[in-house]
């Protein structure tokens, strides 16, 4: 990746989407790119490179992304290790390019502690939108260090951005808030929903750990099999950017053992839907997810 990266250097550009007159900002995960979409309104292209289903725990970026990183005129990514093998690329790019790591702007103190991750917090911040939309005025600050110019548009659009998301918030409160606590209980393809279960007063666990890399063990398996059965919990959901292969062994193991457990249907976790779909936004993908959540556990 480095020999890519330097090579590249080099050569002539002409594979991104710029616009002209336009910055040309790159973004990892699809809920980066929507921030970015919404500060930079008119003045900025935005391109994310991590599209609908990608895992981003996963990822290995491809000579052609690499390229449009460097084409880029500012890179914003989620950071926190959720992009773990482009982390190096990253750092290279940010001696000679603007480069940001939007979560890491965060106080340590408001995420969640693993020891998944070596000196890292879980990275999963956007599922608590409250959290979610504090990322969005320091992506807006440095666009206006970059061009200043438009500083004046950029925190204007990112102030109609937050009320939006605090609107957003207080819905998905309203809306948990109609599941009985009891029935409080859901279980994930992968643990992404940490923020979301604190945020909103929801136990969730998850098959897989933090990053997806990681594999559940029989004893593993078994262990949720018996808490399903115990809690009676009343659905299991996959996801659309993790294999449902854990979640269907689960089912199985439940039913088995007597349980009435379904499948709630699928979340979107570490991806958005498609673009041009209502899910393809931050705002429709929560509230996807939420529809889904609370129609499944009531």
């Amino acid at each position: 990746l480095t020999l890519c990266l330097l090579a590249i250097g080099c050569s002539k550009s002409g594979s991104s989407t710029r616009e002209e007159g336009k910055l040309f900002a790159v973004a990892t995960t699809g809920m980066v790119a929507d921030i970015v979409r919404n500060v930079g309104g008119d003045h900025v292209s935005v391109e994310a490179i991590m599209g609908p289903g990608v895992d981003p725990h996963l990822y290995k970026a491809s000579p052609g992304d690499v390229q449009t990183l460097q084409e880029a005129d500012i890179i914003f990514y989620n950071g926190h290790f959720l992009e773990g093998k482009m982390e190096e690329i990253f750092e290279q790019l940010a001696e000679r390019k603007e480069v940001m790591a939007v979560s890491e702007t965060l106080d340590i103190g408001e995420m969640i502690e693993t020891t998944e991750y070596q000196g890292h917090p879980d990275p999963h911040v956007w599922f608590d939108v409250e959290l979610w939309s504090r990322l969005v005025m320091p992506v807006a600050d440095r666009l206006a260090e970059f061009d200043p110019d438009n500083a004046e548009d950029y925190r204007s659009n990112a102030e109609a951005y937050v009320a939006e998301l605090i609107e957003l918030d207080a819905w998905v409160e309203e809306q948990v808030a109609t599941v009985p606590e009891s029935g409080r209980v859901m279980i994930t393809a992968h643990d992404a929903f940490g923020y979301f279960g604190r945020a909103y007063n929801i136990q969730v666990m998850g098959i897989q750990g933090i990053s997806t890399e990681s594999e559940p063990g029989l004893k593993e398996i078994n262990e949720l099999v018996d808490r399903i059965v115990e809690n009676n919990v009343k659905a299991v959901f996959v996801e659309t950017s993790v294999s449902d292969r854990n979640v269907e062994a689960i089912i199985e193991g439940a039913v088995v053992k007597g349980s009435e457990v379904k499948m709630g249907g699928s979340l979107f976790s570490d991806a958005m839907g498609e673009d041009g779909t209502p899910e393809g936004t931050y705002l429709g993908m929560v509230r996807h997810n939420v529809s889904t959540i609370v129609g499944a556990l009531k």
